[in-house]
């Protein structure tokens, strides 16, 4: 029972970090096309500008996921190399 626990975590976890990736490719892309055709954002939303922090539902986000990266952690269902891996993918770096 432990190893299926451990792996449906581990299958939440990588699926999270999937997903957050994706979507900030996703952003990315759709940014690079806007500049590729010249389009400029509304005024009402201007485009961060490059290096900026990340929205605060994106750092919420991230956060809750840190969060259960460390309780899978402590709960010993990740190692350490797999909780460092997972947080570096996560926070970009």
């Amino acid at each position: 029972m432990p190893g299926l626990l451990r792996g449906v975590a581990r299958t939440a976890v990588v699926a999270g970090t999937a997903t957050a990736v994706s979507n900030r490719v996703s952003r990315r892309q759709q940014g690079r096309w806007a500049a590729q055709q010249g389009y400029q954002e509304p005024a009402a939303q201007p485009a961060p500008p490059a290096g900026a922090a990340p929205a605060a539902s994106d750092m919420s986000s991230n956060l809750e996921q840190l969060k259960q990266l460390g309780d899978l952690r402590a709960q010993g269902v990740l190692t350490e190399a797999e909780f460092e891996d997972q947080k570096r993918k996560l926070l970009g770096n």
